[in-house]
């Protein structure tokens, strides 16, 4: 065989490939698309628990207002805290001053006069 006999299959092809459109051009792969996080559930509303306080027998729920105080004496708020022993309370009270110190038994029947820094009841509760 003579070097044209192989040339020329050569050319041909080489003319051929020249005619024929691209090959396509491979497409990546489609990335999906991330899944949307659903919406976080609303907070289901939790009701407050009462301020448990150290009692004799452990902690003690406090009971709202049992002792009567803020019917009877809400209205001595704002008043200074010498009126109270002319308040009549024949049940158990307690005065608390401003800052001062709180014995941690709960008695749900005692009135508790708290006390401003000048000396005024701010406060009137149970405990």
């Amino acid at each position: 065989m003579n070097r044209s006999t192989l040339f020329l299959p050569l050319a041909a092809m080489a003319l051929v490939a020249g005619c024929m459109p691209p090959a396509p051009a491979t497409m990546p792969a489609p990335v999906p698309a991330p899944m949307p996080m659903p919406a976080p559930a609303p907070a289901a509303a939790i009701p407050a628990a009462p301020e448990p306080v150290l009692g004799v027998a452990g902690l003690t729920e406090r009971k709202p207002d049992l002792c009567g105080a803020a019917k009877n004496h809400g209205s001595t708020v704002g008043q200074p805290g010498s009126i109270i022993p002319t308040l009549g309370i024949a049940k158990d009270y307690r005065v608390v001053e401003y800052r001062g110190i709180e014995p941690q038994e709960y008695d749900p029947n005692r009135i508790v006069f708290r006390l401003d820094a000048a000396g005024n009841i701010s406060n009137v509760d149970c405990g």
